[in-house]
């Protein structure tokens, strides 16, 4: 079974800086390795709708940001670790929220599996 499980959210001040890791373990039913197109980062700030904040291709690298966290927020990979992680600079209360990593299997049409999330605060 594969697992997605976040870590480093937080407490911080506006201005201050996060870290967030993501790592995806286990096999899927078949039985083979791992396989992924993309990891990404998602977020759900109370009563809203959950939103993509940044993505990454496993092959090639290539990454995607919402305009909201451009310049301020980014994504990096680490593919010996099947893990992701998201910096954070320059944050503002309204990236409060919880944050997901989710990833896109090979195969699958959108990102299939996901984390439990991880909460990030930003006081005023």
């Amino acid at each position: 079974q594969v697992q997605v499980v976040e870590s480093g959210g937080g407490l911080v001040q506006a201005g201050g800086s996060l870290k967030l890791s993501c790592a995806a373990s286990g096999r899927p039913p078949s039985g083979r390795p791992l396989s992924m197109v993309a990891m990404g980062w998602f977020r759900q700030a109370p009563g809203k709708e959950r939103e993509f904040v940044s993505s990454i291709r496993w092959s090639g690298g290539s990454t995607y940001y919402a305009d909201s966290v451009k310049g301020r927020f980014t994504i990096s990979r680490d593919i010996a670790k099947n893990a992701v992680f998201l910096q954070m600079n320059n944050l503002k209360p309204e990236d409060t929220a919880v944050y997901y990593c989710a990833i896109q299997r090979v195969g699958a049409a959108a990102y299939d599996t996901w984390g439990q999330g991880t909460q990030v605060t930003v006081s005023s």
